[in-house]
């Protein structure tokens, strides 16, 4: 590639709406250009690295044992009413209509479409297991996108489903998998974390994320300092000590006139927030749900949703809560009958409580569990905080940030029973494939790789997935000799299989240095009139080296050339 020929400009400034270092990196270098919100053009040198990240994942598939196919981006809309998840994706699913009058949707997943196909194809146990992928655009409206390709509604992403007779072989592709990507994201040069993941909108039973730890990131992750545990957020989970008061004093009904919030309470009472009972009323489609937890704790709306089994959850406004004669600031269960409540497991010991007296500026003290009040479903709703103690070890738990860049589920049968996906096992007898399901986002790992390798001057491309392994930088490509020596040196590697870019364009040194260290090719060899007379050499500098350190090689010496190349 010859920079004077190729399409795509750098830019001299950052540009005004990028959020991220990848983002403003991407677009500054000429990679990515933006049509409207969460929607990008991807340029020649893009093209590049996104065709390496995908050959990478096709050849770590292959070895995997998946097979690939291609699947169609058009979708009918019944497949997901009949799969429920209509309303689980609601806005976030592009919806049309065909010239029929048929409702469509644009695949943000293929879940729905894969189970229905090899349901036609897949008859009997001996014709499992079987393991689909595919590499193909999704289309979701995302409500904010963000950070350049990490958060887009048009992305590329490879998908793959496996189905299997038992959940035996189900365990075994599943690890598999999990290894594959494993080397598919330390071939592009990813230190990623697998951490416990909730399935969400897709469903299954276990789940787990593979996450670049990167202060950017939009996914908070918790991790422990003394063992190997790891989940995200949504899934975390922690050991909350009991707090045992031994107070005789009883239930008693104090007035708070206008103390409704829970810090109000502590400074109030002058105790810890874990001495008052926190109520949150929740509007469960339709249905009002009232959630305890403990008042230093926050719920994890996410682990209330999956308990419930909830796809529309929301926080119940002032007027909601009166219509059913709840007092907004004063609710507890204490008394309270008609309003279905669910309370995180840390208040099953708690006693000697400040909790709401459901009546307008009073509150109850010493309040007991099982003495005052009774919430039989007890479930952990807790949002994991900094410093909580590890459920595995005791160790502390701290929370990051990171970009979530692969996720691999245990579908189960969800989607085999609800499309009738089924074999003959053995003794003839019909069952319902056991599902897998395997997501990488391809311009996501771009994205997070310009994330975690990038300095003050730019990108810093792993070798892997760079769109060139050289760039050569001709200084005064007026001078006949420098351009001459730089054309025979870019034609030689080329067709010795290098890839290899030409900065053959007439600007300014300065500007040459500045745009290849920006745009992040490994190895840079300058072809200047100093270097020809010194020996008629080229002076070679790798991307990498903080010290600016280069080294002559003899432009007859194209062995050596090649060798510092790789």
């Amino acid at each position: 590639m010859r920079l004077s020929q190729s399409f795509g400009k750098t830019l001299r400034e950052d540009p005004a709406d990028a959020d991220t270092n990848s983002h403003r990196l991407l677009v500054k270098a000429g990679f990515i250009n933006q049509l409207f919100a969460g929607v990008y053009s991807y340029l020649p040198l893009a093209l590049k690295s996104l065709k390496k990240i995908e050959n990478i994942i096709r050849e770590e598939m292959d070895l995997a044992g998946a097979q690939e196919i291609l699947l169609p981006t058009l979708q009918p809309e019944d497949i997901w009413q009949k799969s429920g998840r209509l309303d689980a994706f609601g806005d976030t699913l592009f919806r049309l209509k065909d010239r029929r009058d048929r409702d469509l949707v644009l695949g943000p997943t293929h879940e729905e479409v894969v189970s229905q196909l090899v349901t036609g194809h897949i008859r009997s146990y001996r014709d499992l297991p079987v393991n689909l992928y595919q590499i193909q655009t999704k289309l979701r409206d995302e409500a904010r996108p963000r950070a350049g390709l990490i958060r887009v509604r048009e992305f590329a992403m490879k998908d793959a489903y496996s189905f299997h007779a038992d959940q035996n072989d189900l365990d075994k592709t599943y690890d598999r998998m999990v290894r594959a990507y494993r080397s598919i994201f330390a071939r592009c040069g990813l230190n990623v974390r697998a951490v416990e993941a909730d399935s969400g909108a897709i469903g299954g039973k276990d789940s787990q994320e593979f996450i670049l730890l990167a202060d950017t990131g939009e996914d908070e992750i918790v991790l422990c300092d003394s063992c190997d545990y790891a989940a995200n957020m949504e899934k975390a989970e922690s050991n909350i000590d009991n707090i045992i008061d031994d107070s005789k004093d009883g239930l008693k009904e104090i007035e708070t006139p206008g103390v409704k919030t829970i810090d109000a309470l502590s400074k109030k009472f002058g105790v810890s927030k874990s001495k008052i009972l926190k109520s949150v009323a929740y509007i469960v489609e339709g249905t009002m749900v009232l959630v305890m937890i403990r008042g230093d704790l926050d719920v994890n709306e996410t682990k209330l949703s999956n308990y419930l089994g909830a796809q529309d959850l929301r926080i119940a406004s002032d007027v909601e809560l009166k219509e059913r004669g709840l007092v907004p600031g004063f609710m507890s269960p204490v008394g309270l009958d008609g309003v279905r409540i669910v309370a995180d497991p840390s208040i099953d010991a708690q006693t000697d409580l400040i909790v709401g007296a459901n009546k307008e500026d009073y509150h109850y003290t010493g309040a007991r569990h099982k003495v005052d009040f009774l919430i039989e479903e007890l479930v952990d709703l807790n949002r994991v905080q900094q410093g909580d103690k590890c459920i595995k070890c005791g160790g502390s738990l701290k929370i990051e940030r990171g970009i979530e860049v692969g996720h691999v589920f245990k579908l189960g049968t969800k989607f085999s029973d609800t499309f009738g996906a089924t074999f003959l096992d053995s003794d003839g007898i019909e069952k319902s494939m056991i599902m897998g399901c395997y997501g990488i986002g391809v311009g996501r790992i771009l994205g997070a790789i310009v994330e975690s390798n990038h300095d003050e001057k730019g990108i810093v491309f792993p070798k892997t997935i760079s769109p060139a392994q050289i760039i050569i930088v001709a200084l005064n490509n007026d001078d006949i000799t420098v351009r001459d020596a730089a054309n025979q040196l870019y034609e030689t590697l080329v067709e010795r299989g290098i890839e290899t870019i030409l900065d053959d364009r007439d600007e300014s040194p300065g500007v040459k240095f500045a745009d290849a260290d920006l745009i992040g090719i490994p190895v840079r060899a300058t072809v200047s009139a100093r270097s020809l007379r010194n020996g008629n050499t080229v002076e070679m500098k790798k991307r990498t080296d903080a010290n600016n350190e280069s080294i002559n090689i003899s432009l007859d010496d194209v062995k050596t050339i090649i060798e510092t190349i790789i």
